[in-house]
């Protein structure tokens, strides 16, 4: 058998390698597709006018549980919408209910749900969102239905979705239950499974309003949302720099989330006889791949640049080794991938990487169950070990950080910090404005560099209690190393205050865990993605396939 391990951290935790991941079945969306399959959904209440604004409650249950998404559709002038999270009125505000809102609730939660912020929910609420329409989409759509007609399939695949959310909150904020309450449900046991559920239950709301609002208009012509329309359509998403510290400050679940993947494709790669079954649903999956990369609508020449390299990368790999292979060769899909990294770029890699999982239901669903973290238990410092201890872990985990030389002002150009008005994350050029005194702990690699230069200087036989007594500002370093010694990926191996820094490699990685597809960047800081375009309506559950993903659009 040949020598296969997981791939390197320091090749794979870069920003750049990091940046040009893709969903997969590890995926959240996809993973709660293929658990949400038996629920029983139900539209307890649909109170919205004929211009389509109002309140409405649909349930999702299975045994004795049940969840509700509460919608509140809401009267927007044009001059108020916007996707900026200093917005404070949105077309659509929603949020999770845990079980079946009384009368009491829906009104307790119309006063408060629509203003998010400013509002205040309850422990019996669980995720929390606001969405805005794609105007010319929604507004193209209602008028096609509402005069008989379908509406016009190149404009529903050039946006992809009527409306597009621009936050989805959970976990304690705003008065939201806190993670403790639900954390031992099995039936959510995976990553951000409640923010998954409200945003695909937030999209048959959508296909319900308009088809409210065109049978409003005319009730006796209007037709609705064809089926195979609806399927086309997801929901959208405004992402900016709120994500990219996410990773940054959960390093245990990021290494949850990279060593999953690592671990899928170290087990696909160890198969000695690849099945034919399997081989045809890879190359199958591939080819209808190929397909939707066509569809992929972008202004971004960064993201355009990407997509050429993907495409030619995929050119590439069919001509010269899809095609010329011996298929009954032990450790196929181990020689495949040897292939693919002397012969692709990162784009193409991680794209084929992602796809080398499609067979495996039996590989990928359990390390599904294995990808959230209890990060309080790693939290602690060991303040017994040595600091030569933290020394070699340093030399051991950070070798590549430790050859950036952060005197140079090209290697701390940028500073984290958090805006007064919202308190989000933000980043800026701190030689051109001010307020880097208020720097947040998210240039680890500095932190780290300057944690070794001051280990060197201390004797390394004293404890690394002692080195706090006097080091307590990189308190948050020491622990990170201590992490990184269980949790080998739990660190991005780059720096995140350089001039050459690109926050969206930061955000993509994030998104492709999550699920997103069709990645939109607007600048290096904020971009739009896709959600659940192409996948299964409510009523097809039960008989999907979970290569729904690949379906043309």
């Amino acid at each position: 058998m040949p020598d296969i391990n997981h791939r390197n951290p320091k090749e794979i935790m870069t920003l750049s390698r990091l940046g040009s991941f893709y969903q997969s079945k590890l995926s959240f969306l996809r993973s709660f597709i293929r658990e949400f399959k038996d629920w029983e959904f139900n539209k307890d209440l649909f109170e919205l006018d004929e211009s389509g604004y109002g309140t409405a409650v649909y349930s999702v249950k299975k045994d004795s549980r049940a969840y509700s998404l509460v919608c509140f559709a809401n009267e927007l002038n044009s001059t108020e919408r916007s996707d900026r999270v200093i917005a404070t009125k949105w077309d659509a505000a929603f949020v999770l209910h845990d079980g079946i809102p009384t009368k009491e609730d829906i009104k307790r939660l119309k006063e408060n749900v629509p203003k998010q912020e400013v509002g205040r929910v309850s422990y019996k609420e669980l995720t929390l969102s606001r969405a805005n329409k794609s105007v010319r989409i929604f507004e193209h759509t209602v008028d096609a239905l509402a005069s008989g007609q379908q509406p016009d399939e190149n404009i529903v695949k050039d946006v992809g979705y009527l409306y597009r959310t621009t936050a989805v909150y959970g976990s304690g904020k705003f008065g939201l239950a806190d993670r403790y309450r639900i954390k031992e449900r099995s039936e959510i046991c995976g990553p951000f499974r409640l923010e998954m559920m409200l945003v695909y239950l937030v999209r048959q709301f959508t296909f319900d309003q308009v088809n409210h609002i065109a049978k409003s208009r005319n009730p006796t012509s209007a037709v609705k949302l064809s089926d195979d329309i609806a399927r086309n359509l997801g929901i959208g998403n405004s992402t900016g720099l709120g994500m990219a510290p996410f990773i940054v400050n959960h390093p245990t679940l990021l290494h949850n989330w990279i060593y999953s993947r690592e671990e899928a494709l170290k087990q696909i790669r160890s198969i000695e006889k690849v099945e034919i079954n399997d081989f045809n649903k890879f190359k199958e999956c591939f080819e209808k791949s190929k397909l939707n990369i066509n569809t992929w609508k972008t202004d971004s020449k960064y993201q355009i640049n990407k997509i050429k390299i993907l495409i030619k990368d995929l050119e590439h790999f069919e001509k010269k080794y899809l095609f010329n292979f011996e298929f009954n060769e032990k450790f196929l899909w181990n020689k495949l991938y040897l292939w693919i990294e002397n012969e692709l770029s990162e784009e193409g890699i991680e794209y084929i990487v992602s796809m080398l999982m499609e067979p495996y239901d039996n590989i990928v669903n359990p390390l599904v169950e294995k990808m959230s973290s209890e990060e309080d238990l790693h939290f602690d410092i060991p303040g017994e070990r040595l600091v030569s201890d933290l020394i070699d872990i340093i030399q051991i985990n950070y070798s590549s950080i430790l050859d950036i030389d952060f005197n140079s002002s090209e290697e701390i150009t940028n500073f984290w910090f958090i805006s007064k008005n919202k308190e989000e994350p933000r980043v800026a050029n701190r030689y051109e404005e001010e307020g880097s005194e208020l720097e947040q702990p998210l240039a680890i690699a500095r932190d780290v560099s300057e944690l070794f230069k001051r280990l060197k200087d201390f004797s390394s036989s004293k404890t690394i209690a002692e080195f706090l007594m006097s080091n307590n500002d990189l308190r948050h370093a020491v622990r990170r190393c201590f992490i990184i010694e269980k949790f080998p990926y739990s660190e991005i191996q780059d720096n995140t205050i350089g001039s050459k820094l690109v926050p969206i490699d930061m955000l993509r990685l994030k998104l492709s865990f999550f699920g997103a597809q069709k990645f939109d960047p607007r600048s290096d800081k904020w971009l739009r993605i896709n959600m659940y375009q192409g996948a299964p309506l409510i009523n097809e559950l039960k008989n999907t396939d979970d290569t729904w993903i690949y379906n043309r659009l």
